[in-house]
């Protein structure tokens, strides 16, 4: 790993406002966060590494109780807040603190835009800066405390060279032509829409359906599913910390009655045995004994003209991809044209309010866009 000067670690109150201040005086800076998400039940941000061009700054959150003065700060829209794939941090950042993030700069949208098939932060800074990164702490802790220099060090790394690294993305947008619709790019991924992370104890379905499991089964499976979440809360562990999925599969189907019958089970450990056994066998004596609620509705079918509709616009996007040399999703995403064969407009007006549909988009690919769903409308309405 590149030789830096350890960051600036940030743990008061009064320093994060010192903080804030200087930042506040900056054209640009870097962002990235660090999370929990392997080691607790509910994730929640550990860190919040911010670097300028010329210094490095880690913010502890699980040592400063309140730090909403990060939050002028990240919606001044005169200042620019790189992010390298942004959408996960600006999710964690809006779940714990409520924060909203003006002016983005993403450094891996950038790179996808110039046709990087490669973008990792880890790639890029290997072929832009000459950096090559230590990948062995992705997996740390970050709620333990006190964390490790290596750790801290690997942090840092994450932004240390976002502001230089964000410079040369800009001249190779602005060299190709494509610095306008990756600004329009930017501010579409702002606009985070927080997935909804509750417990949902219809979940079960999802591992017992694809497994065909019988309706017996799918009982065990339900009371086995309850099980793990109530476990996984009270030990503020991840579910899949407590058992996999798949054992949780392999124990409906199973049926054990009997502690011995526990060994052998993928993924069942003598210590979780020793541990959850009991708890284990009674859930499934209770869901064996259970009536099993209905099944979840299926979804009606699709209208034959919007699976059309839908299947020619994406024949479309590979093609306009293809010829550009960028992943299609950097054309339209998925969403935008379901949004798209199931509304079938007929003018540019029309459209102007699909998401994903900005005004650089609807320019540039507007009419192209009109003239598919048109053919779309006239083979399906001749074979009717």
């Amino acid at each position: 790993m590149t030789l830096i000067s350890p960051a600036t670690y940030i743990r008061t109150f009064d320093d994060l406002r010192r903080l804030t201040d200087t930042l506040a005086r900056e054209p640009v800076i870097a962002i990235d966060t660090e999370s929990n998400s392997l080691y607790a039940y509910r994730e929640r941000v550990c860190l919040i590494q911010i670097s300028t061009r010329d210094a490095d700054y880690i913010v502890d959150p699980l040592i400063i109780a309140d730090v909403s003065p990060l939050a002028p700060l990240l919606e001044n829209p005169a200042l620019e807040k790189i992010f390298h794939a942004a959408e996960y941090d600006l999710i964690c950042l809006k779940r714990d603190y409520g924060f909203t993030v003006v002016n983005l700069f993403d450094t891996m949208i950038a790179a996808r835009i110039c046709g990087h098939k490669q973008i990792g932060l880890s790639s890029l800074l290997s072929e832009y800066e000459g950096v090559e990164q230590d990948k062995k702490h992705q997996r740390d802790d970050w709620g333990q405390r006190p964390l490790p220099p290596d750790s801290l060090l690997y942090a840092q790394m994450d932004t240390h060279f976002l502001p230089s690294l964000r410079d040369k993305l800009a001249e190779k947008l602005t060299e190709l032509g494509r610095w306008h619709e990756a600004r329009e790019a930017f501010e579409e991924a702002t606009n985070v829409v927080m997935p909804d992370t509750a417990f949902n104890p219809d979940g079960y379905w999802r591992l017992g359906l694809p497994n065909q499991l019988t309706r017996r089964q799918m009982a065990i499976l339900r009371e086995l599913y309850l099980l793990r979440d109530e476990i996984a809360a009270r030990r503020d562990q991840p579910p899949f910390k407590i058992f996999m999925d798949r054992t949780l599969v392999q124990l409906s189907q199973i049926a054990p009655q009997t502690l011995t019958d526990l060994y052998g089970i993928a993924g069942m450990s003598p210590a979780q045995i020793r541990r959850y056994g009991d708890q284990l066998l009674r859930a499934v004596a209770k869901g064996d004994r259970a009536k099993l609620p209905p099944p979840p509705e299926r979804q009606p079918p699709a209208d034959p003209l919007v699976v059309d509709c839908y299947t020619t616009l994406r024949e479309w996007r590979r093609n306009r991809a293809q010829e550009r040399g960028v992943e299609s999703d950097v054309i339209l995403s998925r969403e935008t044209l379901w949004a798209l064969a199931e509304r079938i407009p007929t003018t540019l007006e029309a459209m102007r309010d699909i998401p994903g549909l900005g005004p650089w988009k609807l320019d540039a690919y507007g009419n192209e866009l009109l003239d598919v769903i048109k053919r779309c409308k006239q083979r399906t309405t001749t074979q009717l």
